[in-house]
């Protein structure tokens, strides 16, 4: 059963307060007043408490000496506090209503983005009379008290509510005593025994006069300075009070002198809202004495003659809590027939005649308190919006579902679609991936409805490796063409307009349509088409072959290749001007032949370049989507001390089977074996990559695959790919049935030799402000990947003896007790039976090893057939099946490439640091355990957070970041505005209230990355978009207002600065108001057009004169321009103030080193990055394969004005006093074409040995000396 945590709108909990009665607990535990509607799993309705038969519907009425309402009409008063103090007159509590504003800045509600007040219950200031099982223990006739608090979420207003409830004065027994006939008449008839001629014409009174004389009492108390005396011999006194009353007299304030009585005496002088006790008391039991009277016959009331009256206290309690005046549901106004409300109503914490936007504000309001709630919040909301019919509310649900939010009713139809028990703890995400694939596997026609339930299922469970399954919807050249409805034999123009048509269809759908023409191109090698995913602009299409011929004049299209390009070569002396179209035939040719020469010879004519080879850095071809790829890698290869970490890595190596790996933490996670020898794979390639860009004699040079592939593909993603290949393969057939082909099962896969362990966790947390540790008390080991080559090379590097045991012992701690099952069937001990003869699946379990398997069964035990007790085969083995040609695994990682490329730009980053200091030793450890190292040297920094905690104390929180978030959304920023986002204060939720944080860096970086979000969502279109905001860039930058610091005045300007902040948004808030209209103008220009309006239509005899109410619009008109002048002003001085806040702290500089750049949408483009090279004072583009050099400066600060502008996505600040030390553009060691070749036979040499060194050459732009590359000694950088 899932608990809502959501507040309640300020109508909403006045509609509850009216029907909360502590007197009559709910066996169940349920408070009405601070609880909602509970939901239960299985899609029933929300739960509806059953209310106790006697259970109060309140009338609440004022007592007037008792509130105080400092403003009724207009906007609450943050400084003064409004309390309103009622009674019901029905069953005689008492209420007393309060809401304060404890922050003298706060902005209350109602205003334009808060209309109304949403409050949270506070539990840790309340005592509430109704607790989880204590309803039985209630004893309904003592007395009791009620004490609730809540705070209004809304950040902007800091409402406090006390609502403090009480129960009545007057007992039950004195009740009795003032109302029982019986007891009245044998009072009244004692009292005139006693003297029965002085009594002589006086009857026993009715209760309502006892009422009323009692009543009479107490309000003369309140006339009279003088305390005034009963006489003893009172006959009124006696017949209705008397001696018997004596308890309840007392009780109310009447004190006996002798036989007399002397009545209760209260501060006559004291003015509302009072709260002397006496006084208090009084006007208790003055208004339930009223209210007894109101309940007595009407012939009572008539015969006694009373006067009385009370006032609702309903207006003052919805004014006081802001609900007076709220947007209604047009229908609620003309329906007056009584409407059940439907339990999503009170769930969203609104009411049933809330307007359409009420609704949507009540729903974002319980988004932000109860997260958790979210599927089942937006149930509540597509109910409502299903139940009233409304297009703006199922466009809201629509725009929901399109950001990926998921309702409890598709979470529920997921897990049936895939006929999973959503309530089973034992549910795990290899169980649903596992029932996923098998039921795909056996309807094929269904895989779309069962991928989109996987995906729902993935994002309730927060489960990266589902979702990453589910999105593989389009991951090769034969579905892209299937996606777009297109055919391999069809031109590019159709693709581009096939691909307009789905997005039209859907524009929510615009990535995948992208990425299937990605596919297309890549297949194609399409130049046109790439350069229409990054421009927009289809390029020059293709030339189909026989074209191509005819162009070249080419009749015999089997000549040889030197004589087509002698003929290529004739055409371009005869018209140089026509060279790219030849150039378009001969590549035309080229790719139908397949023709190394003729591809050789396109390429060659690349490498030439206007600038000195030795003198220039080499660009990177791009291999697929991997514009980002190139820009990263170039980026790192310019920080000096990572390139001489990577180029000398030998030197800084881990070592895999040191005893302390087990122990080892990286981002508050252990580091298993397999991910050591994956990150340092990873790094032999980087190494070799680097190496190609130091020596090579072209301008530019092409990463490897696998690479790229272990770039973009963290661990778990790639154990997710590898996975899905093995299971996902083509079912066997068994014959058909009528035409329909029958599928065989799935053979078993084969038993792994290690651990499968299955981490889905991250390599490593997005490590923004958050740190790179994500909780930081989990202590798990990665995915390992798959068995394939890698296990192959371990095998030949002699390492698999100790890779088994001391993984099977890393992981066994970890392991679930299912997990720990299936690894005890594949251990020795735990060895199935061998299988019978006749056993179908013999030939699976047991077949023939291969010549690099033989060996391997000895790590587990003995490894021939009488130790194990299975008989010799009768039969020769099968023959092993041939190797795949290697064009086909280059196809498999060039998909895993394209997977990866969709991978978050910091999940890219991410992995590449973590592989880093995967594969290396650690410097040290700090206090947690946490690996230190030179990775952490040179990117990683100390943010600490202060949050206010509910006693007023500011808690800290100090953890590794590797990039700052900053945001552009809102607009146009310039740096500092940018990054103040990340540091200012703002409002967090702690234990159900809002508190205010702010950060700070504590330790900062030499090399400082900052990460500018541009991915937003327009709720008009449906559709992702990308912020084309210019973020005005600066050279130098000074950290000194970020830094943490006990300085006093560096403090008090942060605070300042808020607070002038948070004036400027109040002035752009009023000015929007002001500027934006229905009819597009401001509100002058509107009024100045209502007013000639009105003067033409007076002209024109149209209307009579209007000349006073034109003057009113002319002022009016004249007030609002004064206003917008006014707010000009002061947004312009505030502005100022804010910039000018910091410009004398420069005391910690970091210049711009690097600009990754985006021209494109949210869901593709293309990628380059500009890099400074400090010691030539020159800036660098670098663009896939060409490098040149940055004419104009304002090419990379400016704003770009094209309607799809160029903007910066990623910025590298480097410390001003490090940037020679860590920033070297060019290393270059040209070789020699004899030289490549060796070079490239030393590859060959390396990639057979598994070693990562590389054979140096010496010579300029390199630190070569004997052994291995730049074994110069790691300094590590002295910290601000």
């Amino acid at each position: 059963m899932i608990e809502l945590r959501g507040g309640k709108t300020a109508p909403r909990l006045l509609e509850d307060l009216n029907s909360y009665d502590p007197r009559r607990p709910s066996t169940v535990g349920f408070n009405l007043l601070v609880n909602l509607p509970k939901q239960h799993e299985n899609g029933e309705l929300p739960m509806t408490v059953t209310p106790h038969k006697n259970q109060c519907r309140h009338r609440w009425d004022i007592k007037d000496n008792q509130y105080h309402l400092p403003l009724i009409i207009g906007r609450p008063d943050p400084k003064a506090v409004s309390t309103v103090a009622a009674f019901c007159e029905r069953c005689r509590c008492h209420l007393d209503l309060s809401i304060e504003f404890p922050s003298s800045g706060a902005s209350p509600c109602p205003t334009q983005e808060s209309p109304l007040h949403h409050f949270v219950y506070r539990p840790e200031m309340s005592k509430p009379r109704l607790k989880p099982g204590n309803a039985a223990r209630i004893d309904p006739s003592a007395d009791w008290e009620d004490l609730l608090w809540f705070q209004c979420s809304t950040m902007q207003c800091s409402a406090k509510l006390k609502i403090h409830m009480r129960s009545p004065r007057l007992r039950p027994n004195w009740i009795e005593l003032l109302t029982d006939k019986d007891l009245i008449k044998s009072r009244a008839n004692k009292a005139m025994s006693t003297d029965l001629a002085r009594f002589e014409g006086h009857a026993v009174p009715f209760p309502s006069e006892v009422l009323s004389n009692l009543r009479t009492y107490i309000l003369n108390a309140f006339k009279d300075n003088n305390r005034r005396t009963i006489a003893a011999n009172n006959k009124r006194w006696l017949l209705c009070l008397g001696d018997p009353c004596a308890e309840l007299l007392e009780y109310i304030g009447f004190v006996r002198e002798q036989d007399d009585w002397l009545v209760p005496c209260p501060d006559t002088s004291a003015s509302p809202p009072v709260s002397n006790p006496v006084n208090v008391l009084l006007e208790d039991v003055e208004k339930e004495l009223l209210a007894l009277l109101l309940q007595r016959p009407d012939d009572e009331k008539r015969a006694s003659k009373v006067q009385y009256g009370l006032t609702s206290a309903s207006q003052y309690l919805a004014k006081a809590l802001g609900a007076d005046k709220y947007d209604q549901n047009p229908s609620s106004r003309t329906n007056t027939s009584h409407e059940e409300e439907h339990p999503f109503y009170p769930s969203l914490g609104a009411k049933l005649d809330f307007h359409d936007d009420l609704i949507g504000f009540s729903y974002q309001r319980q988004l932000l308190s109860d997260p958790e709630g979210t599927p089942y919040y937006l149930e509540a909301l597509q109910g409502i919006a299903d139940g009233r019919k409304s297009e703006d509310l199922q466009t809201s649900v629509a725009i929901e579902a399109s950001s990926g939010k998921v309702s409890a009713q598709d979470i529920r139809k997921a897990y049936n679609a895939l006929g999973l028990d959503l309530g089973s703890e034992y549910l795990d995400d290899d169980h649903i991936i596992g029932t996923f694939q098998s039921r795909a596997a056996d309807s094929p026609r269904q895989e779309p409805e069962l991928r989109r339930a996987l995906q729902i299922i993935g994002q309730h469970r927060s489960s990266h490796r589902i979702q990453f399954m589910a999105s593989k919807t389009v991951t090769n050249l034969e579905q892209a063409l299937s996606w777009l409805g297109a055919t391999d034999d069809i031109d590019d123009n159709f693709v581009v307009a096939m691909y307009k048509v789905k997005e039209e269809e859907n524009p929510a759908e615009e990535a995948t349509a992208r990425h299937a023409v990605s596919l297309i191109a890549q297949h194609r090698n399409s130049g046109a088409l790439k350069q229409w995913l990054e421009t927009g602009v289809l390029g020059e299409v293709d030339m189909d072959v026989g074209q191509a011929y005819n162009r070249l004049q080419i009749d015999d299209t089997s000549i040889d290749d030197s004589i087509v390009l002698a003929t290529f070569q004739l055409h371009y002396q005869e018209a140089p001007s026509q060279v790219d179209d030849l150039r378009s035939a001969l590549k035309a040719i080229a790719k139908d032949r397949n023709s190394s020469i003729l591809n050789n010879f396109l390429l060659s004519s690349m490498t030439t370049s206007k600038y000195p080879l030795a003198e220039w850095p080499v660009g990177l071809r791009n291999i697929g989507n991997t514009c980002y790829l190139n820009s990263l890698l170039q980026f790192y290869f310019t920080i000096k001390p990572f390139r001489e970490l990577v180029l000398d890595f030998e030197k800084h190596k881990r070592d895999v089977n040191a005893d302390k790996l087990t122990k080892n933490t990286i981002g508050s996670r252990n580091v298993s074996k397999q991910e050591v020898q994956r990150a340092q794979k990873f790094v032999c390639k980087l190494q070799k990559l680097f190496h190609s860009m130091i020596t090579s004699p072209t301008t530019f040079v092409e990463p490897e695959l696998e690479l790229a592939r272990l770039t973009l593909l963290s661990q778990p993603v790639e154990a997710d790919l590898r996975r899905s290949s093995t299971t996902g393969g083509k079912r066997p057939s068994l014959g058909e049935i009528n035409g329909r082909p029958v599928l065989g099962p799935l053979a078993l896969p084969i038993p792994d030799l290690v651990d499968n362990k299955i981490d889905t966790n991250k390599n490593v947390s997005e490590s923004g402000m958050e740190g790179i540790g994500g909780d930081g008390d989990e202590d798990r080991s990665s995915e390992p990947t798959l068995l394939g080559n890698d296990l192959e090379e371990e095998a030949a590097d002699q390492e698999m003896p100790d890779l088994i045991p001391e993984q099977s012992q890393q992981d066994r701690a970890n392991l679930t007790p299912s997990e720990a099952a299936a690894e005890r069937s594949t251990t020795p001990e735990h060895s199935l039976n061998p299988l019978e003869e006749s056993s179908p699946t013999r030939n699976n379990r047991q077949r023939p090893l291969a010549d690099e398997d033989r060996e391997l069964p000895d790590l587990h035990g003995p490894s021939t057939a009488e130790d194990v007790g299975i008989e010799p085969p009768s039969r020769p083995p099968p023959c092993p099946p041939r190797p795949q040609p290697e064009e086909n695994n280059d196809k498999i990682i060039r998909q895993e490439i394209q997977m990866g490329a969709q991978q978050d730009v910091t999940e890219v980053i991410s992995n590449v640091l973590y592989q880093l200091e995967c594969a290396i030793e650690a410097t040290s450890f700090d206090t947690s355990g946490e690996q230190i190292d030179q990775i952490k040297d040179m990117f990683f920094g100390k943010s600490k957070s202060y949050t206010q905690n509910l006693r007023g104390d500011f808690e800290t929180k100090e953890q590794f970041f590797s990039y700052l978030f900053v945001d552009v959304a809102s607009g146009p920023k310039n740096i500092y505005e940018a990054l103040d986002g990340a540091f200012d204060v703002q409002q967090v939720q702690v234990d159900g209230t809002y508190q205010p944080q702010y950060s700070t860096i504590s330790q900062l970086p030499p090399v400082l990355n900052i990460l500018v979000q541009r991915a937003q969502y327009d709720q008009k279109q449906r559709s992702a978009f990308k912020s084309l905001n210019h973020l005005e860039l600066e050279e130098t930058i000074y950290m000194d207002r970020y830094v943490d610091s006990d300085d006093k005045d560096l403090i008090q300007r942060r605070k300042e600065s808020w607070e002038w902040k948070q004036q400027l948004r109040q002035l752009e808030a009023r000015r929007e108001d002001l500027m934006q209209t229905d009819l597009k103008i401001d509100v002058p220009d509107l009024l100045h057009t209502t007013t000639g309006y009105l003067e033409q239509l007076s002209k024109e005899d149209e209307i009579g004169s209007t000349a006073a109410l034109e003057q009113a619009i002319k002022q009016a008109a004249v007030e609002a321009e004064e206003e917008l002048d006014s707010i000009k002003t002061h947004i312009e001085g505030l502005t100022a103030s804010i910039r000018r806040q910091f410009l004398d702290r420069q005391t910690l500089p970091y210049r711009l080193q690097s600009a990754f750049i985006h021209r494109g949408s949210a869901a593709s483009g293309h990628y380059w990055i500009y890099i400074r090279d400090f010691k030539r004072n020159l800036w660098r583009e670098y663009n896939d394969e060409t490098v040149s050099a940055v004419i104009q400066r304002s090419q990379i600060f400016d704003e770009d004005k094209n309607p799809r502008p160029a903007t910066p996505y990623f910025l590298v600040y480097v410390r001003d006093d490090l940037k020679d030390e860590f920033v070297d553009p060019v290393c270059r060691d040209v070789l020699e074409q004899a030289e490549t070749q060796n070079a490239v036979m030393d590859d060959v040499v390396e990639d057979q040995a598994g070693s990562c060194e590389a054979p140096v050459q010496g010579g300029q732009g390199t630190t070569a000396v004997s052994g291995s590359w730049f074994e110069a000694d790691y300094v590590k950088p002295q910290p601000w």
